[in-house]
């Protein structure tokens, strides 16, 4: 069948790379000028299956309370007359202990799933984005959150994710670079079939390769609308670079831009509860004479992730629910520079730190709860996967590949099911194939 992918970032990509795979003929519509120059740029670059613990849990209200009183806050929070107060409510509901564990569940499935996805991929290709595979070492200075994490460690452990607990010295054998902020650690939890990588390269470099088996990648298009017919999709409405409209048609449509992608379904009657969290991210540069660590790392306290290139460390954190804005503001950006400093003194350049803001598409229970199906028989969404994009990328886009070739996908995950069915889709699929 022709597909059209709506959106170039790592989640749109990867599931163009699946599609081909499939045997569809494929193309991709981004407003950009290449692939991954959004939420994929220079985010914090972790493949973390053991950040599966999300933002909407039984703590998560009273932290969120103590946070809106500082200055520092990981958190900035301005309330508008939009959707996000329906987020909120539901986000409180996701706090509930059984959504809080399903939602990990959720999360570990198509995670997990999605790494190993990811590592059979970078077999096939020998794709070269940086990676790191010293798994992600997360720290803690407060016991009563050691403590916490120790407890879901433990519960993940239950789910098939190799997360150990260590003690101070475990941690700093693990990364030694830590020294300077030993006496602040109390202790941490570790994964090491986790890694991490260049999401941004990853993304350009999958590109090409789609390009080579037969993908047309059309950039620095607008995507105006889509329009529909009946209970599917006719075409899609664009607008290329001269500003020429063009309507392009195909048997299937996947909508993957990230947190754009409730504002171009909302029309069509299609309410996805996901709003634009963003973020930030310092990429420092690294040279021989500093001590910059070079595994991958969490402060869960702190809510910062360390992601290391060759020469430049990435720091990346924060999180802005105040619309779709992405204009860099100073405080917050010295706030990520100081705590970075607080762990690594020499860690790099901090003088030349290039900064960069990014929209996280985040659902209140921090999992893609409408990935698959929609109302339309041949529109299918993938978007929503908040802070854990690169992680679920390839997973996401296995199974939506799956999906549009009439196929149940592999991994234990709450798909959307919208108006359609496993069953009539693939006899719709067949029907078009022959």
């Amino acid at each position: 069948m022709k597909v059209i992918v709506l959106g170039a970032g790592v989640i749109g990509t990867a599931t163009a790379w699946y599609l081909l795979k499939a045997g569809h003929e494929v193309t991709v519509f981004d407003r950009q000028s290449g692939a991954g120059l959004e939420t994929s740029y220079r985010n914090g670059g972790q493949i973390s299956v053991s950040h599966a613990v999300p933002w909407a849990n039984p703590h998560a209200p009273g932290m969120v309370m103590s946070w809106l009183s500082r200055p520092d806050s990981p958190l900035s929070f301005h309330f508008g007359f939009d959707q996000r107060l329906p987020w909120i409510a539901r986000f409180l509901y996701e706090c509930l202990p059984s959504r809080t564990l399903e939602n990990i569940r959720q999360i570990i499935n198509l995670a997990t799933y999605s790494r190993q996805k990811l590592i059979e991929l970078r077999l096939e290709t020998g794709i070269d984005a940086d990676f790191v595979d010293r798994g992600i070492l997360h720290i803690y200075s407060s016991p009563r959150m050691f403590d916490r994490a120790a407890k879901e460690a433990r519960l993940m452990q239950d789910f098939g994710v190799n997360r150990q607990i260590k003690n101070v010295a475990e941690c700093l054998t693990i990364e030694p670079a830590l020294k300077a902020f030993r006496n602040h650690i109390i202790g941490g939890t570790y994964t090491n079939d986790d890694f991490s990588g260049d999401a941004h390269k990853f993304t350009q470099s999958l590109a090409s390769k789609c390009e080579q088996i037969g993908a047309q990648f059309q950039y620095k298009t607008n995507i105006l609308k889509l329009i529909p017919e009946g209970n599917h999709i006719a075409g899609v409405l664009c607008s290329n670079e001269t500003g020429k409209n063009e309507t392009c048609i195909a048997d299937a449509y996947v909508a993957a831009l990230g947190s754009y992608t409730p504002i171009l379904l909302k029309p069509l009657g299609i309410r996805l509860p996901i709003i634009p969290a963003g973020g930030y991210s310092a990429s420092i540069p690294v040279r021989e004479t500093h001590d910059a660590p070079i595994t991958s790392l969490i402060n869960d306290e702190f809510k910062l992730v360390f992601s290391r290139y060759p020469k430049t460390l990435r720091i990346a954190g924060m999180v802005d629910i105040n619309g779709y804005g992405t204009v860099l503001d100073k405080d917050r950006c010295n706030t990520l520079l100081k705590r970075a400093q607080q762990m690594f003194p020499n860690g790099g350049d901090y003088e030349h730190a290039e900064f960069w803001k990014g929209l996280r598409p985040s659902e209140p229970g921090n999992t893609p709860s409408h990935l698959g199906f929609t109302n339309y028989t041949n529109l299918f969404n993938n978007s929503g996967h908040g802070t854990l994009g690169w992680t679920m990328a390839c997973g996401s886009g296995q199974a939506i590949a799956d999906l549009v070739s009439g196929k149940r996908p592999e991994p234990d995950f709450r798909f959307a099911c919208g108006s359609a069915s496993y069953t009539a889709l693939k006899k719709r699929c067949q029907a078009k194939v022959a």
